[in-house]
C-alpha cells in the first residue's frame, strides 16, 4: 500500500481528479441550457456521423450530441443528494451512538443487523417494488449508505469523546446535540469527507446501473445510463451514442476516487492540501490510527 499511494502526494491526486471532475460536471450543469430537443427525430436510426455530422444518431434517430448533453444533470444531481442524505443522516447516527451508553449499544446492534444485507440488492429490490422514480432512488441509495457511513464516524467519534474538550463541554452540562455540533464533528471531518467521496463515486455507479437496467430515468428523458441500455445493440454501427455517456460516467468516477484517495492520503499523514511538504521534512509521529483507516478505505 504504502509504494501505490507514495508514488504521488495527495495535493497531486486531489488536482489530477479535479482536473478530470470539472469538465464532466460542466456538462451535467450546462448541457441542458446548450442542447437542443432530445426528443425530435433527425435522421435515421444510428446514422453516423458521415450522414448527420456531430455525434451521429441513436436508436431511434434522435440527435446523439442533444441527448449526451442534457442526460447528465439528472444523474449528478440523483447521486449527489442520495449522497448527502446518507452521510449526513450516517455522521448523525454514528456520533450519537459514540456518545450514549445504553442507546449507543442498540444503535451498533442495528447497525450491525443492517450491514448484514448487501447493498446492491436491497437497492434493486426496493426499487423494482416501488417502481422507477426519482425520489425513491434517492432515498433508497441513502438508506443503504447510512449504516456503512455510521460505522466509520462511530469509529472515529470514539476517541473523539474521550478527549479532554468534550469532557469538559460535558462538566458545563452541554447537550448531545450541542456535543455532536460544537465539539465532535469538527474532528471527524477527516473520515467523513474521505467517507462521502467514496459513497458519491458508489452512487454515480449505482444510479447509472440503474437506468441502464430500466429503473432511473423513463423514455423519453435523457439519462447517460439509459442511453447505453437503449443503443448497446447498435455500437458496433454508431458508437458515439454508448461512447459518450461510457466515457462521461468513467471520468466521473475516477476523477472522484482520485480526490477521495488524496482526501484519505491527507488525513493518513496529518498534512494539509493547501500547502506543500518541503522535501525530507518528519512525517508525524501519530499516524498509526490515520493509516488503519486509510487501509480501510482501499480494501472498501
Amino acid at each position: 500500500m504504502s509504494g501505490r499511494h507514495g508514488s504521488r502526494s495527495p495535493r497531486t491526486r486531489v488536482i489530477t481528479g479535479l482536473v478530470l471532475v470539472a469538465p464532466v460536471v460542466a456538462v451535467a450543469l450546462i448541457g441542458p441550457l446548450l442542447a437542443g430537443s432530445t426528443t425530435r427525430f433527425v435522421s435515421t436510426p444510428f446514422a453516423g456521423r458521415a450522414e448527420m455530422g456531430r455525434f451521429g444518431a441513436d436508436a431511434l434517430g434522435r440527435d446523439v450530441l442533444n441527448r449526451f448533453l442534457a442526460g447528465g444533470l439528472l444523474t449528478l444531481a440523483i447521486a449527489l443528494a442520495a449522497t448527502l442524505i446518507g452521510v449526513a443522516a450516517g455522521c448523525l447516527l454514528g456520533m450519537l451512538a459514540a456518545l450514549e451508553t445504553s442507546r449507543g449499544q442498540l444503535i451498533n446492534r442495528a447497525i450491525d443487523a443492517a450491514l448484514a444485507f448487501p447493498q446492491y440488492v436491497l437497492v434493486l429490490l426496493f426499487v423494482a417494488m416501488t417502481g422507477a422514480s426519482v425520489w425513491v432512488t434517492v432515498a433508497v441509495i441513502a438508506l443503504a449508505y447510512t449504516p456503512v457511513v455510521a460505522r466509520v464516524i462511530r469509529a472515529a467519534s470514539l476517541e473523539v469523546v474521550q478527549r479532554d474538550h468534550v469532557q469538559y463541554a460535558r462538566l458545563l452540562g452541554a447537550g448531545r446535540w450541542q456535543l455532536m455540533r460544537r465539539e465532535i464533528v469538527g474532528c471527524v471531518t477527516g473520515p467523513l469527507s474521505v467517507e462521502a467521496g467514496i459513497r458519491l463515486t458508489y452512487a454515480v455507479a449505482i444510479v447509472s446501473a440503474l437506468s441502464y437496467l430500466g429503473f432511473g430515468a423513463q423514455p423519453p428523458a435523457a439519462d447517460w445510463g439509459a442511453m447505453i441500455s437503449e443503443n448497446q445493440i447498435g455500437f458496433t454501427v454508431q458508437p458515439w451514442a454508448v461512447m459518450l455517456p461510457v466515457a462521461a460516467i468513467a471520468v466521473l468516477t475516477v476523477g472522484i476516487n482520485l480526490v477521495t484517495e488524496g482526501l484519505a492520503a491527507s488525513h493518513a499523514s496529518g498534512g494539509s492540501l493547501l500547502r506543500r511538504r518541503r522535501p525530507g521534512a518528519a512525517q508525524p509521529a501519530d499516524t498509526g490510527e490515520a493509516q488503519t483507516y486509510l487501509a480501510e478505505v482501499d480494501h472498501d
